[in-house]
């Protein structure tokens, strides 16, 4: 999150809203954390192939050129919160029963 922006509900819908706007409707995001810093750089690119690993629950691999590492452990505790939310709302849902 860059300074001077405080996550929110109005941010997030506004940063959903505008992606389907720019893209397209075919672009959809499921749902939108925020953390403080990403993994990048020390030259600040983002360190994409680390936030795949923190997805899909690997090892990120070589983080010897990152510029902070507790950027690589909040982006797993927000994936986290995250997919706990996402079950809970899935095991809250009422299950579709099919018509025969």
């Amino acid at each position: 999150m860059k300074q001077g922006f405080t996550p929110s509900e109005e941010l997030k819908r506004t940063l959903l809203d505008q992606v389907r706007h720019e893209l397209g409707p075919v672009a959809v995001i499921g749902d939108l954390n925020f953390v403080d810093m990403l993994p990048k750089t020390r030259s600040g690119k983002i360190m994409r192939r680390v936030l795949k690993a923190v997805t899909q629950e690997k090892n990120p691999g070589d983080t010897t050129t990152i510029e902070d590492e507790g950027s690589v452990e909040e982006a797993r505790h927000a994936w986290h919160q995250m997919r706990t939310a996402l079950d809970a709302q899935a095991a809250a849902a009422p299950v579709k029963s099919e018509v025969k």
